[in-house]
């Protein structure tokens, strides 16, 4: 199958001798998904799909060719991108059969590109594009991603880290570059922003329920108070957005939220003050407390 398939002259740009690579996606996930739907509205085709899937269900753009075998679908592809399970990175990497010249991309946040050493000694170039956004629904991923960021490794300075910079300016995507061996980090970092504000509005939709709000009721109250900080985040920055009785230096406030805590359980408590001791700190920073307030406050949560 033809490898070099016409795809979007933009695209072509960062390939050298100006070869248009086709693109292949090995998984049929959610990430591909969105992905595929992403591609489709900048005018970019997806040449395969390869996945043990026998079809493609709902949601994906029509122009997309149905599932064929994994190994085919790297054959009729230049720019290879895997969206396996970050577990399946490394023995798909194995198992299929590269060629030189061709470029193999795994879409983890977490995984080292490293993973891909199948791929790179059979002469493939090797990296990684991992746009950050949610996609459990891919429909409204592929609506996010333009304006979202995507982390690229690749060799610096290759074909592939050019043709990866192409491609994230083609989907609107904000590229970082990772320096090997951080992804993990750069994961934790991700995963902070993302599902690990859920435990916090789990705890403060459980404190509604004590005194008889159900979930739906409190997060419709709290949603748009999350909303409003990540906008004021947005506009002045994290210490400039920090709010409440900790940026007033109100100890006094502090000290009754915790005798509040206390009555529930010592987990509540200490939940409260690992989340409250770097809000001193930001606020601090800000300017809105002062070296007294800072140790009234510390002092406090201690």
């Amino acid at each position: 199958m033809n490898a070099s398939l016409p795809l979007s002259s933009e695209l072509s740009t960062g390939w050298p001798d100006g070869e248009r690579p086709a693109i292949a996606l090995v998984g049929a996930g959610r990430v591909a998904q969105a992905l595929a739907i992403a591609l489709e509205r900048c005018g970019v085709a997806v040449a395969a799909i390869g996945s043990r899937r026998s079809a493609l269900g709902p949601g994906w753009p029509e122009s997309c060719p149905q599932p064929i075998c994994p190994q085919a679908a790297v054959d009729a592809a230049a720019l290879v991108l895997l969206t396996v399970p970050d577990d399946h990175i490394a023995a798909c990497a194995e198992a299929l059969h590269w060629r030189p010249g061709q470029a193999v991309v795994h879409c983890s946040g977490a995984t080292e590109v490293a993973a891909l050493a199948g791929a790179a000694r059979a002469g493939a170039a090797t990296g990684g594009f991992h746009p950050l956004q949610i996609f459990s629904d891919p429909l409204r991923a592929a609506d996010r991603l333009a304006g979202s960021t995507v982390a690229i490794e690749a060799e610096a300075g290759s074909a592939l880290e050019r043709t990866l910079q192409t491609l994230a300016r083609v989907l609107g995507l904000r590229p970082i570059v990772l320096p090997p061996g951080m992804r993990a980090r750069y994961h934790v970092a991700a995963g902070y922003a993302a599902s690990f504000l859920l435990p916090v509005l789990a705890e403060a939709a459980g404190l509604w329920k004590t005194f008889g709000v159900d979930e739906a009721e409190a997060l419709a109250a709290l949603l748009p108070l999350a909303r409003g900080t990540l906008d004021a985040v947005e506009g002045r920055g994290l210490a400039g957005a920090v709010s409440g009785p900790i940026a007033r230096g109100d100890d006094g406030v502090v000290g009754a939220h915790l005798a509040a805590l206390a009555a529930i359980g010592p987990a509540a408590g200490d939940f409260y003050r690992r989340l409250a001791r770097p809000q001193v700190a930001l606020a601090h920073e800000a300017g809105r407390l002062d070296a007294a307030a800072v140790a009234r406050l510390r002092a406090r949560l201690e």
